[in-house]
């Protein structure tokens, strides 16, 4: 098997992680890059792989950044969950700099590396949201349908060289920041927490429960091997059949 250099964003916790972890049992060389220091100090630690410190939202920090990766996983989000009239415009241009303008930096960074060695893997984590809208979250569902087509002119840009290019669209999955989600969820909607998950979040899911990280790496792992030397400009929905309807 030929070791490649994975970097993953937001790799501290979440489905960063679990591709994180997951990446390293492949016998990758991994770099774990977040905002939480002791997260990604911690994670790094345990799969024997390399911590970079980044805070992501600020962009003019990646602008002259060059990356020497052969597989770069765009991960790294949050999330707000407001009324279009309510939403904090600094909120909005935070959401959009993390995880769009972001990906595009370090996509930029990553690609002459890439098109050197004539290989390379981008995955950008979308999510259902991607696909499909909901009310409440603005910037997410933006910035997410904003870093689909980012994916795709990157897979016909990087074809002739050896890059694909692909997004994993996961419907909810059960990470810290969906936990966060219920509370706020259920603080807009005005039910208990208890209901958020069967009632809101899981609605418009065939299979009623929460897609698990593992699951998430489980594809990723797949997308950045040499089996999926065809799969590019794709969006793979893992999303319980949400978007089939």
């Amino acid at each position: 098997m030929t070791v490649r250099t994975v970097l993953v964003t937001g790799g501290a916790s979440g489905i960063g992680e679990a591709i994180a972890r997951r990446s390293a049992r492949d016998g990758h060389r991994v770099i774990v890059a977040d905002y939480d220091k002791v997260g990604a100090d911690r994670v790094a630690a345990e799969i024997g792989g390399e911590a970079w410190h980044a805070d992501l939202s600020d962009t003019e920090a990646l602008v002259e950044l060059s990356l020497e990766c052969d597989v770069l996983v765009n991960n790294a989000g949050i999330q707000r969950v407001a009324p279009i009239e309510e939403f904090a415009p600094e909120d909005f241009r935070l959401i959009h700099r993390l995880m769009l303008e972001a990906p595009f930096l370090l996509v930029r960074a990553a690609l002459p590396h890439m098109y050197d060695r004539g290989w390379g893997r981008i995955i950008n984590i979308s999510s259902a949201h991607g696909l499909r809208a909901s009310a409440f979250k603005v910037a997410y569902v933006s910035a997410k349908h904003g870093l689909e087509g980012l994916s795709k002119v990157t897979a016909l840009e990087g074809a002739r060289r050896g890059v694909t290019s692909n997004c994993i669209n996961p419907g909810y999955v059960r990470t810290p920041l969906v936990e966060k989600q219920i509370a706020d969820q259920a603080a807009t909607h005005g039910v208990p927490e208890e209901e958020v998950i069967e009632k809101i979040m899981l609605t418009r899911s065939a299979i009623k429960r929460m897609c698990e990280p593992d699951e998430v790496a489980a594809l990723a792992a797949f997308l950045m091997s040499d089996d999926a030397g065809m799969v590019t400009g794709t969006s793979h929905a893992m999303d319980g059949g949400w978007t089939a309807q």
